[in-house]
């Protein structure tokens, strides 16, 4: 039996959490509800729009593949968006800005615009002609806002990852996966720059032991490293959190230093701070009060850590959700109307990280646990 020290957090929408000293593991409340399922396409990116529009997307990994980007109906129909025309893309066909090529994620920002990374890179092979990208969608409309190229900032050998958007600043962060690095996007410009690449809190710790099943997860080159990888921007743009993947230690800067296009990369570097060891999660997310979402792909949970603004942030991990059938690597986040949004990736039950042979037998899902407003 473990012996920890306990204490209960009241929360204002009348729900009592069990705040935990690890390695204690919480009561599992609220329950997770299931919002869609696939049984066939693997899902990364969810994201959900003021009036409760549902979007997913799926990765070009494999060559089980139909959609890029898709609207998921209330009556779990799937849509390709914006049309079937952009989601007909497949490797050999010539390359044009009006088709998807390897969607990594989507995120509807806080001006209900709907985000789309197209790190171009089917299967992970590399950019295919220059044309990772990140696209923005007015969802009134459902037409391109603007689109922001990425070529020249980050190269073939690179994957974009996630995003998220300052939009009171207008400005937008995507982190790289490949090698590791963070890019600032001015919105209004359209310029971008990558930075932190030399950094080590875009790096995974190759030291670290990415186990999942007492199996480390490896491919055909050895253990698997994935370097910056899920971030979350605070309520008010000041902080941005971020970390590595394959290890469990997460990394926050202020953002105006990230802004600061005259810092020089030893000064930048020098202003990133180490929070310690939290979680190998993939994605994460921050809630309007400053709440900080994240999960264990290892340990098949979601955490929550508050005080995200404040200038000295200690992580105290409350267990939010633990459910070893189904938070199959939760993956990527998005919150409306009080729920917490997560889809599940069975990274981890891909052919590739397995000798060859898919071990999956669960559907790809996007779940959701209340939160409260």
């Amino acid at each position: 039996m473990l012996t920890c020290s306990l204490r209960f957090w009241s929360l204002g929408w009348g729900l009592l959490f069990l705040l935990i000293t690890e390695p204690t593991i919480a009561q599992q409340l609220p329950p997770l509800e299931s919002v869609f399922k696939d049984n066939t396409y693997q899902i990364t990116g969810v994201a959900v729009s003021k009036a409760g529009r549902l979007f997913v997307n799926y990765p070009y990994w494999t060559d089980t593949y139909r959609y890029a980007v898709a609207e998921i109906g209330q009556d779990g129909t799937v849509k390709p968006y914006p049309s079937a025309a952009y989601n007909t893309w497949r490797e050999g066909q010539p390359v044009d800005l009006n088709h998807w090529i390897c969607v990594q994620s989507v995120h509807v920002d806080a001006k209900d615009r709907l985000w789309v990374v197209d790190a171009a890179s089917p299967k992970q092979n590399g950019v295919i002609s220059n044309a990772h990208r990140l696209v923005c969608f007015n969802l009134s409309t459902n037409q391109v806002e603007k689109t922001f190229p990425m070529q020249g900032i980050v190269g073939y050998d690179s994957y974009l990852n996630d995003i998220r958007v300052d939009t009171e600043r207008e400005v937008a962060y995507v982190t790289e996966s490949k090698k590791g690095g963070i890019i600032v996007v001015d919105l209004k410009s359209g310029k971008s720059r990558l930075v932190l690449t030399g950094d080590k809190s875009v790096k995974a710790d190759p030291a670290y032991k990415f186990v999942i099943d007492g199996h480390e997860l490896r491919d055909n080159l050895g253990p698997v490293r994935f370097q910056s990888d899920g971030l979350a921007l605070t309520p008010d743009g000041n902080y941005l959190y971020y970390k590595p993947l394959s290890d469990n230690k997460l990394y926050r800067i202020k953002t105006e230093y990230l802004r600061n296009a005259a810092l020089p990369a030893a000064q930048l570097s020098a202003r990133v701070e180490d929070l310690g060891r939290v979680a190998s999660t993939d994605g994460m997310i921050i809630d309007r009060r400053g709440n900080l979402y994240l999960g264990d792909d290892q340990a098949y949970t979601l955490y929550r850590l508050a005080g995200t603004g404040l200038a000295t942030f200690k992580p105290n991990k409350q267990v939010l959700i633990m459910d070893k059938n189904r938070l199959m690597w939760p993956d990527s986040y998005a919150l409306y109307n009080g729920y917490l949004y997560v889809t599940t990736s069975h990274i981890q039950h891909m052919a590739k990280n397995n000798g060859g042979k898919a071990t999956r037998k669960l559907p790809y899902e996007v779940l959701r646990v209340k939160i409260g407003e």
